[in-house]
């Protein structure tokens, strides 16, 4: 036990430690596309200096002066992903064929044909079923998923008017006949072919025409390497693999060629040095008949930085989209990667480090296969390709629908709800629709068994990404939590939890403190460690107010263990005129004042602190009253048209007069100055029913935009400041938006990601272009808090007798199998056999963003003791740092910050394993790291039930 002067000597160190530069790490990321590259018009000339040919390329280099000497960086491999992976995004062959489903035929009100799968499925084998369903219509292919209910009956209607089809020419009638599976699975794959072709160019110092480069026979030494790295010499004749259009029988496009396997990916690489050779034909038609029409073309040039770069300019093709060019250092024995893309490809990742410098060859390989693979799928969005595949689609299903609708006409098929059929079939006719179904179900696994034999299955990349650590790895937080959670939020490493049962203190490691008791029923809160404040909207109704705390008050309760406050002894910290609140926001980025803006009803109250120049903004004087209230004052009152369901607070870019509040209500999200009160509309939303989500505020390059989420929809505006009284908030060539496979609750983003919670799944994606990356599997799941760290809740079935191997385990646990083990255990009735237990999980922030975030230095509960074996037994005092910044020094982090972005700083360098596993030390504590983050989440209420 520790003596009262001992946490007092501790709670005085922690004032000085705090700062303003805490606000970095409660940032979400710096969502820039300026790590994607940028649009350049490239012109090549001849030897005369006469233009030949011109175009506008994204180019990324890596840095911003390619000419900058670098030292060579390390590129994290847990960041390099395949987008869109074909396990997740192949739907039909992963989830209906070979399993008995339900297939639907209909035309829109437009008189367009379209068809509807649905199965239900357990999602991964995790116990949690789901209505898998697949919309296929001429624009494309549309894919949600629907939670079960084994007491509620699931429509065609519903489920078409959650993918937005509400209005028939025909309504949808059932198809029986099982051939229709292999028709919907050539529309599936109209999505684009699980392999790939690129082609390899090779150029010599000095070539700077197509005609040169094609006209190399052979290559270097370094090239021969080069090709080796990147797969295999395989011979032509007689191959039975992915040939990607070379000749395997007669020789007619070479002898040999490369070829590898990337992720269950056949691609094949055609080089120009291994295709024929023409010494009569100049322009070596057979090479560029076939590297011209490849998407993807790598070229690997000799010769010296300083020497003329390579151009997309000098090809002559029209097909080929993107460019990677690739050379080799002597010196150092590394690669630096330089990529073109046609500017209508949209972004696609991962972004080039910087420098764009690789010296271990494995990450350079698997970091370009990944880059290829990833921008062949972006390319085949674009008009150039995806009108062709939109022609094709359209073509398909129009010949299908005629060929069936002679057949479901005559047999006049009635329309069956999906409880009918799955998962048991009437009793009238079980014997004809079990045969049906056994007929079904062997002609589709016959068809996924043909499948597989192609090569053209995604099925192999099921088990290609268990062998590396994501960024998204959860970490024990809490095993055995018995509460429900009604919200939370970080404090230090620590985590403040309203629940039932009152608003705790949990700590990884240490034991769990009350601090108020079930009487205080907070429904949302903010810790705000460098103001020394806690803001609390507790109760609801009429009697829901706003509160705030003094931090250290608390902590000093929490230390000297006094009576534990009930809500009786909170009545001096209520905020005047907020009785009847129903929502709050803060601005998080609070680098000059805290502003909070307090929904009542159809009424919003601004709030700030007063200003107070003998107050520092990184701790508080010792003769501050205990109550903080006095410190706020009311500023205004803007009326709305109707109550807000969300909430979120945009800085203005000079922190004047151009602040503004969004708001969501009825099917609209409006923008609201703060000064003047004044409403405009930012987006309408065309649906009969909307579920808002949040609104998350992003910044890019000191310009603020939304990220609006509702329904299964996250949509991008880019929001200038006020102008002459409005904002301008027209669509532009910035704004994109995408859709979630399945309604969340709750979307965080912590960019280059953002997750969508929904009450089993956690689906990541890449906040600049929406593609999916990962879905993690998780039952019964809860988001806690996520302003800084994410911390979720959820359930595992775990047998009532403990393991004692457990502890032996890794500290981290991943999505798909969360385990509990090193964590502080909460009090739970136990029982025979198996039970149900409720665990906390963490994902840390700096994981996400992929380097080291600024961090509270230390827990409320345990500051990090770094003891030393003396005669006398004397414990050593606590160790902190004092971080008491100006201004400029803030100024000097953000920069750091951004340098280290970048690749312009050395990496901070891990802890070591040792320093993780030290048991015997209550309180893990990181260093202090600078952290540039530009964006929050918005600000909504969280029930108990994660679902409302």
């Amino acid at each position: 036990m520790r003596s009262r002067a001992c946490w007092m000597c501790i709670l005085m160190k922690h004032f000085c430690s705090s700062s303003v530069s805490e606000d970095l790490g409660c940032r979400r990321g710096e969502f820039s596309r300026k790590h994607y590259g940028s649009v350049e018009l490239l012109i090549s000339s001849d030897a005369d200096g006469a233009i030949q040919r011109a175009g506008r390329f994204r180019v990324e280099n890596g840095s911003a002066d390619e000419n900058t000497g670098h030292t060579p960086g390390t590129w994290h491999r847990t960041d390099v992903h395949l987008e869109n992976p074909e396990y997740y995004t192949r739907w039909y062959f992963k989830y209906f064929l070979g399993k008995v489903h339900q297939n639907y035929i209909g035309t829109d009100s437009e008189k367009n044909p379209f068809f509807l799968s649905v199965v239900l499925s357990d999602q991964n084998n995790q116990r949690v079923p789901q209505y898998h369903s697949i919309l296929w219509r001429k624009t494309g292919t549309q894919k949600i998923c629907l939670p079960y209910s084994p007491t509620k009956t699931l429509s065609v209607k519903s489920i078409l008017s959650a993918m937005s089809l509400e209005k028939f020419e025909k309504g949808p009638r059932e198809i029986f006949h099982p051939d229709i599976q292999k028709d919907l699975l050539v529309l599936e794959e109209q999505e684009g072919s699980v392999n790939f072709k690129f082609g390899v160019l090779y150029a010599k110092d000095g070539q700077l025409t197509d005609d040169e480069m094609f006209s190399n026979e052979t290559g270097s030494e370094s090239f021969q390497r080069f090709l080796h790295l990147l797969g295999d010499t395989i011979t032509l004749k007689g191959w039975t693999g992915y040939r990607g259009g070379l000749d395997t029988k007669n020789d007619t496009t070479g002898t040999f060629s490369i070829y590898t396997v990337y992720q269950g990916h056949e691609i094949m690489f055609h080089v120009s040095t291994m295709l024929p050779y023409s010494r009569e034909n100049k322009q070596q038609v057979e090479r560029k008949r076939h590297i011209g029409n490849d998407i993807v073309t790598i070229v690997f040039q000799e010769g010296e930085e300083t020497a003329p770069a390579f151009k997309p300019s000098m090809i002559r093709s029209h097909f080929t989209h993107i460019f990677a060019l690739v050379r080799y250092s002597k010196q150092t024995d590394s690669y630096r990667l330089k990529i073109f893309s046609e500017e209508s490809v949209p972004l696609f990742g991962p972004p080039l480090p910087s420098p764009p410098v690789f010296t271990n060859h494995q990450e350079f390989r698997d970091f370009v296969l990944v880059k290829l693979i990833n921008g062949e799928k972006a390319t085949l969005e674009t008009p150039t390709f995806s009108q062709k595949r939109q022609r094709t689609l359209d073509m398909l299903i129009r010949s299908l629908y005629q060929d069936l609708m002679p057949d479901l006409h005559k047999n006049m098929l009635n329309r069956r709800s999906f409880s009918d059929v799955l998962p048991e079939s009437p009793k009238s006719t079980r014997k004809k629709e079990e045969a049906r179904q056994a007929e079904f179900v062997r002609l589709g696994q016959a068809l996924k068994l043909k499948t597989g034999v192609k090569g053209d299955t995604p099925a192999t990349l099921a088990t290609t990404s268990f062998c590396k650590k994501e960024p998204w790895e959860s970490q024990s937080f809490c095993s055995n939590f018995p509460h429900e959670v009604v919200c939370a939020d970080s404090w230090g490493q620590s985590l403040l939890v309203s629940t039932d049962a009152g608003v705790l203190l949990i700590d990884d490691g240490q034991t769990t403190v009350q601090v108020f008791d079930k009487t205080l029923q907070i429904k949302q809160m903010h810790v705000l460690e460098a103001l020394d404040y806690l803001v609390a909207r507790t109760d609801k109704g009429k009697d829901s107010r706003l509160l705030v705390f003094r931090l250290s008050s608390v902590q000093k309760d929490i230390e000297t263990k006094q009576v534990i406050r009930s809500k009786y002894d909170c009545r001096e910290n209520k905020l005047e005129r907020t009785k009847g609140c129903h929502l709050y926001a803060i601005n998080t980025h609070h680098g000059s004042e805290l502003r909070i803006v307090v929904a009542i009803r159809n009424k919003l109250l601004l709030i700030t602190k007063k200003y107070n120049p003998c107050n520092s903004l990184t701790g508080s004087s010792p003769s501050l009253s205990e109550s903080p209230v006095e410190e706020f004052q009311y500023i205004r009152e803007i009326c709305l048209s109707d109550p807000p369901v969300v909430m979120t607070l945009v800085d203005g870019p000079t922190e004047d007069s151009d602040n503004m509040i969004c708001v969501a209500y009825r099917h609209q999200f409006d923008l609201v100055n703060e000064s003047t009160g004044e409403s405009y509309r930012l987006h309408h939303i065309e649906a009969n029913k909307v579920n808002f989500v949040a609104a998350i505020d992003v910044y890019e390059d000191g310009e603020a935009g939304l990220l609006l989420c509702y329904n299964y929809v996250c949509q991008y505006r880019k929001v200038n400041p006020f102008n002459g009284g409005s904002p301008l908030i027209q669509p532009s060539a910035y704004d994109f938006h995408f859709c979630w496979n399945q309604v969340p609750y709750a979307v965080v983003c912590a960019f280059p990601y953002i997750l969508a919670f929904t009450t089993d799944s956690i689906e990541i994606r890449l906040v600049v272009n929406g593609n999916l990356v990962h879905t993690a599997v998780v039952p019964e799941l809860q988001l806690v808090a996520s302003r800084s760290d994410i911390y979720f809740k959820a359930t595992a079935a775990v047998s009532g007798s403990s393991h004692s191997s457990s502890k032996e385990m890794n500290s981290t646990s991943s999505l798909q199998t969360p385990t509990a083990y090193d964590m502080p255990e909460c009090s739970l009735s136990s029982s025979e056999g198996e039970v149900t237990c409720k665990n906390l999980y963490k994902i840390p922030l700096s994981n996400l963003v992929g380097r080291s975030i600024e961090r509270p230095l230390k827990s409320p509960l345990t500051p990090k003791v770094v003891t030393t074996p003396t005669s006398s037994g004397i414990t050593s005092l606590p160790v902190t740092h004092s971080l008491s910044l100006s201004r400029m020094e803030i100024k000097e982090i953000a920069n750091r910050t951004r340098k280290e972005l970048l690749g312009l700083l050395d990496e901070p360098i891990p802890k070591t394993e040792d320093a993780q596993k030290q048991k015997k030390i209550p309180r893990r504590q990181s260093d202090p790291k600078q952290g540039a983050v530009r964006s929050t989440s918005s600000d909504r209420p969280m029930s108990g039930d994660p679902g409302k």
